[in-house]
């Protein structure tokens, strides 16, 4: 639980960006901003692919005997839609299928947000970071959804984006790297 309320108070540091020009840092604006991201990602017209392909497990973390018995081969597949706002930065809403450490089926789905940095002139090239409020299902949990608050970061060039997720953890639990390629249809 100290976990999950450390992970939520880092994930709120990234959750006032929707507008610059609000001073009101409530709960409630925060509320109000995430609703009105949500439905403006779930309006657009921007359609996405997710490719999930690499689980790294964090080797300061994990003794080699669960090294050798996990699965970092995340091959899946998702679906989604995305928004950008008028400062560049990227929110989604998304659904992906994979295969876990455990060589299980996991599914993720959930709204992502990633305040963006355009390296170059005709803003075709950013990075960015930011979080991704979820909902996971796996075969430990009886596949029950379970939240899943976690960072992300990404890469972006034209539709192609590189990005990734850590999910931190305890001694050989948790402590992942979570990457996949994001491909804009339109």
């Amino acid at each position: 639980m100290k976990r999950f309320v450390i992970i939520l108070a880092i994930l709120s540091l990234f959750s006032f960006s929707a507008k610059a020009e609000d001073t009101d840092y409530s709960f409630a604006t925060y509320w109000e901003n995430l609703k009105n991201n949500v439905n403006n990602t779930w309006n657009s017209s921007r359609y996405d692919i997710y490719l999930p392909f690499y689980a790294w497990h964090n080797r300061l973390t994990y003794d080699q005997d669960h090294l050798d018995k996990y699965n970092e081969e995340a091959w899946g597949f998702g679906l989604g839609k995305s928004y950008y706002d008028r400062k560049g930065n990227w929110h989604g809403l998304y659904a992906m299928a994979f295969k876990d450490s455990n060589f299980y089926l996991e599914t993720i789905f959930g709204y992502a947000y990633i305040k963006n940095w355009f390296v170059n002139c005709r803003r075709d090239f950013s990075v960015g970071v930011g979080y991704t409020l979820s909902l996971t299902q796996r075969h430990e949990y009886s596949y029950i959804p379970v939240p899943l608050p976690l960072p992300i970061a990404g890469i972006t060039y034209k539709q192609f984006s590189l990005q990734a997720a850590y999910v931190p953890g305890i001694k050989n639990d948790g402590n992942v790297l979570f990457m996949w390629i994001r491909y804009a249809i339109n």
